[in-house]
């Protein structure tokens, strides 16, 4: 009887391995395959977007010198669509050394392609951009500290400039605590396991 239950608990814990294994593999297939979307996409709006360049905005200034966002924030952020996938813009992170596409509206398959907008407007400054955990997305924005800069570039080719403020760790059901407060800008993503959320908080400059 002793034997029995020895090799059920071998062959059981066998099976657990297993399936430990399938799902580490799932996972880094997953994480590939938005790697290589993320950085196909990204690369086409680099080719497409053209940066604008605007002189100092004064009040006597010409209405046409001064971007449409600043005269009507309210506007919708312009899209570009690649494949299907429509997307606001590009992220940079010099720190992490990071460049990625910003998807329009997030969603659970548009994460596994790309970050996402989670909420707000980078012309409202009240942007929320989420993210999966892959290394080759928002793994690496828990190293951020006070003062790094983060760019973002809409698709009409105005550049907002970003210094992270904060950082927080907040439970996954903090949906009102991670869109509300002062901040212009907030990265977040998930931690492996899913227990809590990590938060980076960005003044503009």
């Amino acid at each position: 009887m002793k034997n029995k239950r020895g090799t059920g608990l071998i062959i059981t814990g066998f099976i657990l391995i297993l399936a430990a294994a399938g799902l580490f593999g799932y996972n880094v297939i997953e994480e590939r395959k938005a790697e290589n979307s993320s950085g196909k996409a990204v690369g086409v709006l680099e080719q497409q977007i053209v940066i604008k360049e605007y002189p100092e905005i004064f009040e006597n200034a010409a209405e046409a010198e001064i971007p449409d966002y600043i005269l009507n924030p309210e506007m919708a952020m312009p899209e570009t669509e690649i494949e299907g996938i429509k997307y606001i813009g590009t992220l940079e992170i010099p720190k992490i050394g990071l460049k990625l596409p910003v998807i329009s509206e997030w969603s659970y398959p548009n994460l596994k392609i790309a970050p996402c907008r989670y909420f707000g407007s980078a012309y409202l400054d009240n942007i929320v951009i989420a993210a999966h955990n892959y290394k080759s997305h928002f793994r690496e924005i828990e190293n951020l500290s006070s003062g790094d800069e983060i760019i973002f570039t809409d698709t009409d080719g105005n550049v907002f400039v970003y210094s992270v403020g904060a950082k927080e760790v907040l439970p996954p059901t903090a949906i009102e605590e991670m869109t509300s407060g002062e901040w212009d800008l907030t990265l977040f993503t998930c931690n492996p396991a899913g227990t809590f959320r990590v938060a980076i908080r960005c003044d503009k400059k």
